[in-house]
């Protein structure tokens, strides 16, 4: 907005004068020191100045918005440009502070999809890996509106935001992991995997392998709740991002079962015996511009045939692993 942004071309001046590129660096004058903290610090006021004023619309009911032709368009640009703020850490943290963070999480209740869904890119921007906004997130009930909509939500990009949302909210996050599975967040993620939306299928698929990670009683779990059947189809899924996505969940659940415990039932692994074969076939006949790009593939493949089967798959025998065309560093399946 005009009038909101840093004074880029102030500091720009100062930083020029001060530095050529060809000499070593001058002593700064106080005086030149005071001149750039204060113009930091106006900035910074003004930051949150602004969000200060986004926060007290969003305290507004928004029949009362409208009524003062304030429209929805506005409403998801004001909370677009809320999300660029909190980008900074210690915004993010001040939004509670200032008193935005409660109104932000009732725009998840919005009846506008487009509110509910950037209301939720806000709040994962807000939460990502920041250990004292998620606990203002979880304490202020933002898991339950997010899960709400994650797996009530009527709009695939509302829903898919949502858990975006949650993702970066548990991750990292002990409380928020163990309310996400006593809020029955499996069953979720089981219906997000039967939808016909490759992205959302895609966000699932992560983040049930985070939780893999996360905790290896959960790769028992996840065969216990039915997800071995959708983890296997995933696996030829023609999307490449599923794809992968699944392969990733899949060599989890094979790396992280207890110990002798099978990671699939004599059902599945001859299912998945034949589904991996069958994609190593398909890898074989790639051409190397093909092959090339299908390198992290490669390895998770050869990867989880390895764990399954005890042996080295026909792409490592074949010598189709380690390409001239391959980065120098392999993927971490490897």
């Amino acid at each position: 907005m005009e009038g909101m942004g840093p004074d880029w071309k102030g500091l720009l001046k100062w930083s020029m004068a001060n530095s050529d590129g060809t000499q070593p660096a001058r002593e700064i004058s106080d005086e030149e020191r005071r001149w750039f903290n204060e113009a930091m610090q106006s900035q910074f006021l003004d930051v949150i100045k602004r969000m200060k004023e986004i926060a007290l619309v969003m305290s507004m009911p928004v029949p009362v918005l409208e009524a003062q032709g304030v429209t929805v368009e506005e409403l998801e640009g004001m909370l677009e440009e809320l999300q660029e703020h909190v980008e900074s850490i210690d915004m993010a943290n001040d939004l509670d502070a200032i008193g935005g963070l409660v109104p932000l999480l009732n725009y998840l209740k919005s009846p506008h999809a487009g509110i509910r869904s950037r209301a939720a890119e806000v709040v994962s921007t807000v939460v990502q890996n920041n250990p004292k906004s998620q606990q203002q997130v979880l304490d202020n009930q933002g898991l339950e509106y997010l899960l709400f909509n994650f797996t009530k939500d009527k709009d695939i990009t509302s829903r898919t935001k949502a858990l975006g949302a949650i993702s970066s909210l548990i991750r990292h996050n002990k409380a928020g992991t163990a309310a996400f599975r006593l809020a029955n967040g499996y069953a979720g993620l089981r219906d997000a995997l039967s939808s016909e939306d490759p992205r959302f299928q895609r966000k699932a698929l992560q983040l049930l392998q985070y939780l893999i990670q996360d905790n290896a009683k959960d790769a028992s779990a996840a065969s216990e709740l039915g997800f071995m059947h959708s983890l296997i189809s995933f696996a030829s899924n023609p999307n490449a991002d599923v794809r992968q996505a699944a392969l990733h969940c899949l060599l989890e659940v094979a790396r992280n079962c207890g110990d002798g415990e099978e990671s699939t039932t004599p059902e599945e692994t001859s299912a998945l015996r034949k589904v991996l074969g069958d994609r190593i076939d398909e890898i074989s006949r790639l051409n190397p511009e093909d092959l090339a790009a299908l390198k992290e593939e490669r390895h998770l493949v050869d990867a989880l045939w390895q764990l399954l089967f005890h042996e080295p798959s026909k792409l490592r025998k074949e010598g189709l692993l380690g390409l001239p065309e391959d980065d120098e560093t392999p993927p971490e399946v490897a």
